[in-house]
């Protein structure tokens, strides 16, 4: 293929991805309730400053302020008439951003779930839920990203309805789930069914991988079991800054540089192709993550005993794979961060 994240993954061994979104625009002044989509259009230098520290900290692949900009998200603000405005724009800033980085980088168009409950189970149909991801593809298509990314997803009938809206739209795209309860996904879905998943889909991304969960020894976990079953696409790592806690009314992530930088070198000696931070990562953990990769020598795949040490321990004792695999809980939130 001749698109560019097609032709880096071609060229090198790893990739690094970008960190937060919403914690850095959270540091910037971003009220909590409110969208941070809009600032694409009200703040778009807070938007250009987000996306260059990436660039800056090493990132060969970032990702754009429209992870809640669909349709069924944009309705709580009164602005579910703007999906394609605010995609557009989003990706638009972005292209100037890489344009302008003096080496490739990637624009990925961020596409979060659409916050509905997906049928039988809940009011949202395929059909609707296809036509919102292709709205937003649509957008992200004409501000100039390069790929599209699909991410922090827990039900396998919104991931395979974002397929589809990526296919319409005729873009490349990667997808990530989110396996934060007890090793799986909300909705229950393990890290063998994500690859048998993947496997299936008509369009099927350039790259699939984990993102957000819990902490940063959780999602290495689950990359293993993706490694496990054998995948033939390159399998993206997107973990937390460590672990979310509360202190003076604001959540903080509690994850070092000095730890990201140890995820990260687990997460390339696993396998991972594509490495970055979700929530709590700053460009600070994105530095010491890309110093770790370029100057480390890759060691051999690590065990899940190596990497609960380096880490820190695991927040369930089963994977979510196995006859002891604990019950499922609530999501504590649904925002990438």
């Amino acid at each position: 293929m001749s698109d560019l994240l097609s032709r880096l993954l071609e060229s090198r061994d790893w990739l690094m991805a970008d960190g937060a979104t919403g914690t850095n625009l959270f540091n910037m002044g971003l009220s909590s309730g409110e969208a941070p989509e809009l600032w694409n259009v009200e703040k778009p230098e807070n938007i250009r400053a987000l996306y260059k520290s990436a660039v800056d900290a090493g990132s060969d692949i970032f990702l754009t302020n429209t992870f809640g900009a669909n349709a069924s998200r944009l309705k709580l603000h009164g602005a579910e008439g703007r999906v394609r405005e605010l995609n557009r724009i989003g990706a638009a800033i972005g292209r100037e951003v890489a344009d302008a980085a003096g080496r490739p980088v990637v624009v990925a168009g961020s596409m979060g779930p659409t916050g509905e409950i997906m049928a039988p189970m809940g009011a949202l149909t395929h059909e609707r839920a296809v036509a919102m991801f292709h709205e937003q593809a649509e957008g992200l298509k004409e501000g100039g990203a390069d790929v599209l990314w699909v991410e922090t997803i827990s039900a396998p009938e919104e991931f395979k309805a974002a397929a589809e809206g990526c296919a319409l739209a005729g873009m490349p795209w990667c997808g990530t789930m989110s396996f934060d309860t007890a090793g799986r996904t909300m909705m229950g879905v393990t890290s063998a069914q994500m690859v048998a998943l993947v496997d299936r889909l008509a369009h099927r991304p350039l790259a699939f991988g984990a993102n957000c969960g819990v902490g940063a020894a959780d999602l290495l976990r689950t990359v293993l079991g993706f490694l496990a079953a054998g995948p033939e696409l390159p399998v993206i790592a997107k973990g937390n800054a460590g672990i979310p806690k509360y202190h003076d009314g604001h959540i903080h992530y509690d994850g070092t540089p000095e730890l990201m930088a140890e995820y990260a070198v687990l997460a390339r000696d696993a396998g991972t192709r594509i490495i970055g931070g979700c929530c709590g990562t700053m460009a600070e953990h994105l530095q010491a993550m890309r110093h770790a990769l370029e100057t480390r020598p890759k060691g051999p795949r690590p065990t899940l005993d190596e990497i609960a040490a380096r880490l820190g321990g695991f927040s369930s004792a089963s994977d979510g794979t196995g006859d002891d695999a604990a019950p499922g809980r609530e999501r504590r939130g649904r925002r990438r961060g």
